[in-house]
């Protein structure tokens, strides 16, 4: 928990919870990252007797995130980390990748402080915005005794960041935490039902800042009739650009593949290609493997963050 000279950190990169739409009803036709963070917390009245910072890091529609934001995010965050004055740091974001966000940060910082990831699923303009409250809970969990590591706080519910799931396209509670969320933020107080976990520390400074360094890691989604035919094309796309190449499979069920794609998967790693099989469910782990590592309960999205790390250590 904070002291009372700390400061939480809230680091804005845009999304839905800064979106502007021009009526109040107009939920879907907005623009993503148009207000400021200034402007967000001024917007929370209770946030004025917290003890805060704020700065504006990105201004985006998170379905267009890039390697250079998530760098740039990472190291300041970890700057903040890293400061005897930040007691924790929230970051507002846009919900369509906010859980890979989530778990790139969880993967590569280092340090016990809170990071707590808040978002929005109406615009700030709506006439019922789920915002300001979601705000005000993600700096009630940064400022909660015992706290650390990075969380998702949306609709009253703490999600680990290495589990966390979008569930929903439109609902105000659109994510989920299939083993169970950590906590439930209730009047202002948190009711912690599972331990904080500390982040992982693979190291911020080691993403490129040369993002075709970055390596090329496709995900291929089992289907009826899905035949393969797109892995070698892909290889010869990462060797046009000199780039390494891993694939995900977004498997059906149990990460059940086609014979077809899973033949072409299988020649794809025996040619040096890294390879992992994941599920395309909204819950539950890979079991087992059948030739190409499973992804265990990391989401498609979270596995591919896993084999961009790999790449980058490799």
């Amino acid at each position: 928990m904070p002291s009372a000279t700390q400061r939480v950190l809230i680091i804005g990169t845009g999304g839905t919870i800064a979106g502007q739409a021009s009526t109040a009803a107009d939920h879907v036709g907005y623009r993503a990252g148009a207000v400021g963070i200034e402007a967000l917390v001024a917007g929370v009245p209770p946030l004025a007797s917290h003890q805060l910072a704020f700065e504006q890091l990105a201004q985006l529609d998170s379905k267009d995130m890039d390697f250079a934001t998530w760098r740039r995010l990472a190291l300041r965050v970890q700057q903040a980390m890293d400061d005897s004055a930040v007691g924790g740091v929230v970051i507002t974001h846009g919900t369509d990748t906010l859980e890979e966000t989530a778990y790139l940060l969880h993967r590569v910082l280092r340090g016990g402080k809170p990071v707590v990831l808040t978002a929005a699923m109406r615009p700030a303009s709506s006439l019922s915005p789920d915002g300001p409250q979601n705000l005000l809970d993600a700096v009630t969990v940064a400022q909660t005794a015992g706290a650390c590591g990075v969380v998702v706080c949306l609709d009253g519910r703490v999600h680990r960041g290495d589990r966390v799931r979008k569930v929903h396209s439109y609902r105000v509670d659109a994510f989920d935490s299939p083993d169970g969320v950590l906590a439930w933020v209730e009047s202002g107080a948190v009711r912690v039902l599972q331990p904080w976990l500390a982040p992982l520390a693979w190291g911020a400074e080691r993403l490129p800042a040369d993002t075709s360094l970055w390596p090329r890691v496709s995900v291929l989604w089992n289907a009826a009739g899905e035949d393969g035919a797109l892995v070698p094309l892909i290889e010869s796309l990462a060797q046009r650009e000199g780039r390494r190449l891993g694939l995900v499979a977004a498997g059906t069920g149990n990460g059940t593949l086609s014979s077809d794609l899973e033949r072409a998967l299988l020649q794809a790693q025996a040619r040096g290609v890294p390879v992992i099989r994941a599920t395309r469910c909204a819950a539950g782990p890979v079991l087992g493997g059948g030739g190409l590592r499973n992804a265990g309960a990391l989401s498609v999205p979270q596995a591919r963050v896993a084999l961009l790390l790999e790449l980058l250590e490799a």
